[in-house]
């Protein structure tokens, strides 16, 4: 068992670089294991995989495979066909028809060649024919998530025609097996009927049952099963395979009708499916592989001719498939690039492939040889699936399925608005990747929101629109309101559950907690909320952040970062320490906190350097004052210089049209030095400091009335210092001792780019008094005044801000 794991394991970490699906590893795996490669050592099957232990792993990967196919029943849906009936039908009989017809003449010749004439010529054929036919719809699901295709037009007419070719394929599976099993043609007959008839009840009277058994129990209104719905489902798959091996069709076949009555509604399947999953993905499909493994030998494919036929297969089923999908979705109105991504992915293979060809082998229908021809034509197709999708479909012609958002539909992009620093930002984009950020996204949106009161013909909040769409902020009494659209990213794996919430993303957004609940926060506190989500692998966080934020048109985006709580030295504490102790100190800090690691510090450092707009990094500490019934916010920003530096003074002032913020701002003069140090480049970064600076901190500028309201809670001072991270962090201490009521939060510039050269000497100097041990990491997500503030462990939140590149 640990040879199997840590083989497939292994192998999964290399050609998961190649973006190749699961079972890509899981099949060669196998095959390393069994007489191709690890076999040929000497005593090695025997002390390995001896004979008589053989039963046992054949049991549990029977197992493993009949829940496996009880999971590919649960994640066939007929609302996708419904939705494109048309294109999906056209396209899955025509990818069923030509293949069936092309693979049993292909047979024809590999029959004559190598197969024993004891075994029935017909039903070679007619299982020659599925095996070339059926499509792999389980990895097909993951390839379409994997690529981000499931949100086109693509991505789900091949979804929707790959329902309809995995369905035709296992009823013709399970034909054959039930030919070959037969003994006459009466028994045959009878095998049909009976199987005929168990389909029909177990998909009518017997998913009546289990949805209306699902409803009393709760189990469908809470959207996750009971011990009693689990211990059911569960009889009910092993019964239903049981049931279908002893009528004389294989026990697969039973796994896969029970997944068919579960129902979809409320996140019921999705929940089913993460109490079962692991077990089965990591556990005991690996010894099924491992099994196909031991039955095939390349080594028997040792003469040119059989090679040949190899080939000839591999040709004749990518095309068989490839061809008339592609002429498929042509006709249907596809262009040559979408047709020919249509083709690439429905000639896809993988488990279920090998699934069928484990059934032929079992039932004598293959031999070794062939067998080993067969499984390689499986490996390579699903192997091309992949590179050939991007090939004809890259990104950048893609079109996405559904409605586009409001400001993009009506003829171009959303009203420019001024980047500057200086711009009123009224379009954020707020990214949520786990509940845990919940905290510091109210925080941050609470001071986003002027708290003014809306008119009371001031539309809902939070409509069925606003979900999908992201609209240009309205006016009331020349006040432009504030817009915030929540950006869900929920993180996708090779599990099957991830795979169901992608594709069911849409409906998904109405019943997310973390959605819900600041959707009701935005309601309940007046802001003018909208939510995507998206579901992507954690790498891809950033390009989805920026891909949203192009397609929004936000202003900024801003990444909320709770610290929650920790342990020190067995005593919790609530809010004494910074929120970067359990990532850069190495010291017995335990953090409860996930987000609270490497990973995510260097998922920011991509948002920072792939988003197109500004970007802010709220790190909150939580609250640490008692609450005295008023809000107690106070901000304080050490303006050194440079264009984040800029921003953040400009941002500053925007939140302090909250009335219930105070806030203090400190121009640390000195000697600046920017990164290109040139005169030209010195005289223009210090004009606009300056320039920055008297915008605000003059008595004699004109202001409307809000910012006006909003600086007469600010307190500007200049002080002369060499050493301004040291300055910033003995005033940031200073105020939060005189209002130790207030919370307080360090509003600074990450200047990391295109601005001031880093304060690298102060930093260490600052490091080495303090005693503390902090990694590269600090300097490189919050910029050098961020890690200053850390490294001395200053009670105070944080927000970084980074301007627009180009600024």
């Amino acid at each position: 068992m640990v040879i199997i794991l840590a083989m497939t394991q292994f192998l999964v970490l290399i050609f998961g670089r190649i973006r190749q699906p699961r079972v890509i590893s899981e099949v060669i795996g196998g095959i390393f294991l069994g007489p191709t490669v690890m076999g040929r050592i000497p005593g090695f099957k025997n002390a390995i995989f001896p004979d008589a232990g053989r039963p046992g792993l054949t049991l549990t990967s029977t197992i493993g495979l009949i829940v496996f196919l009880f999971l590919v029943g649960l994640e066939i849906d007929t609302k996708i066909v419904k939705r494109n009936i048309v294109s999906a039908s056209a396209i899955s009989f025509a990818g069923l028809a030509v293949p069936l017809g092309l693979g049993a003449a292909l047979g024809i010749p590999i029959y004559k060649e190598f197969i024993n004439p004891a075994v029935n010529y017909g039903y070679f054929l007619l299982f020659t024919a599925v095996a070339v036919g059926i499509t792999a719809f389980p990895v097909l699901c993951r390839i379409l998530t994997e690529l981000k295709l499931l949100e086109t037009t693509v991505g789900s007419v091949t979804l929707a025609a790959g329902v309809g070719n995995d369905v035709v394929g296992w009823i013709l599976l399970a034909l054959t097996v039930a030919l070959v099993n037969a003994s006459s043609g009466l028994t045959a007959l009878y095998v049909l009927l009976a199987s005929a008839g168990y389909i029909i009840f177990l998909l009518y009277p017997g998913r009546w049952a289990y949805v209306w058994l699902a409803k009393w129990t709760g189990s469908l209104e809470r959207g996750a099963p009971t011990a009693g719905m689990m211990t059911l489902t569960l009889v009910i798959v092993f019964a239903s395979a049981f049931f279908t091996d002893i009528i004389g069709v294989h026990a697969i076949f039973g796994g896969f009708l029970a997944g068919l009555i579960i129902p979809h509604d409320n996140g019921y399947a999705i929940s089913l499916v993460e109490k079962l999953e692991d077990l089965v993905s990591i556990i005991l499909l690996p010894i099924y592989f491992t099994l196909s493994g031991l039955n095939t030998n390349l080594g028997l494919m040792n003469t040119g001719k059989t090679w040949g036929y190899t080939f000839l297969i591999c040709t004749v089923a990518f095309f068989a498939k490839f061809l008339p999908c592609f002429g498929a979705a042509m006709a249907t109105g596809f262009n040559w690039r979408e047709s020919g991504a249509v083709g690439s992915l429905m000639s896809c293979k993988g488990l279920v492939e090998l699934i069928v060809l484990n059934i032929g082998l079992q039932a004598n229908i293959l031999d070794t040889r062939t067998f080993s021809m067969f499984v390689v034509h499986a490996i390579v197709l699903t192997f091309l699936t992949t590179p050939l999708t991007l090939f004809f479909y890259p990104p950048k012609y893609r079109t996405r399925d559904g409605p586009k958002p409001d400001h993009l539909a009506e003829g171009g992009a959303a009203a420019a608005v001024s980047s500057s620093e200086d711009a009123f930002k009224t379009r954020f984009t707020l990214v949520l990747d786990r509940i845990e950020q919940l905290p510091a996204a109210m925080t941050i949106a609470h001071l986003l929101h002027p708290t003014k009161a809306l008119p009371p013909s001031s539309p809902a909040l939070s409509d069925e629109k606003s979900e999908k769409s992201f609209e240009k902020p309205p006016v009331y009494d020349g006040s432009t309101r504030i817009s915030i659209n929540a950006l869900r990213l929920i993180e996708l794996t090779s599990r099957t559950s991830a795979v169901l919430k992608s594709k069911v993303a849409e409906s998904l957004i109405y019943t997310d907690p973390v959605v819900s609940v600041f959707r009701t926060f935005g309601q309940l506190n007046n802001l003018l909320v909208s939510a995507a989500l998206s579901v992507v692998s954690h790498d891809d966080f950033p390009s989805a952040i920026a891909t949203h934020v192009a397609e929004t048109d936000s202003q900024m985006v801003i990444v909320p970062w709770s610290r929650g709580s920790t342990e020190i030295d067995g005593e919790t504490d609530a809010g004494a320490h910074n929120p970067f102790d359990g990532v850069f100190h190495k010291n017995s800090v335990n953090s409860r906190d996930q987000t609270s690691s490497v990973v995510y510090s260097e998922f920011i450092r991509n948002v920072f350097s792939t988003a197109s707009s500004s970007v802010a990094l709220f790190v909150d500490r939580g609250i640490t004052t008692a609450h005295t019934g008023s809000d107690n916010q106070h901000l304080f920003l050490p303006f050194i210089g440079g264009s984040d530096d800029r921003l953040a003074l400009a941002f500053l002032v925007q939140l302090a049209r909250n009335p219930s913020v105070e806030a203090t701002v400190t121009f640390a003069a000195g000697d600046t030095v920017y990164a290109q140090n040139d005169t030209q480049t010195r005289l223009a970064s210090e004009t606009a400091d300056n320039v920055a600076w008297d915008r605000y901190a003059s008595s004699s500028a004109s202001y409307d009335a809000e910012t006006a309201a909003a600086l007469s809670r600010i307190s500007f001072t200049t002080i002369q210092t060499a050493t301004p991270l040291h300055a910033a962090v003995e005033l940031a201490t200073k105020i939060s001792q005189a209002s130790p009521a207030k919370n307080l939060i360090v509003v600074s510039g990450r200047s990391r780019r295109m601005t001031v050269e880093a304060h690298r000497v102060e930093l260490q100097q600052i490091v080495t008094e303090t005693g503390v041990s902090i990694t590269s990491s600090v300097p490189k997500t919050l910029g050098d005044m961020g890690a200053a503030l850390v490294a001395t462990n200053t009670r105070a939140s944080l927000l970084i801000l980074q301007a627009t590149a180009g600024v």
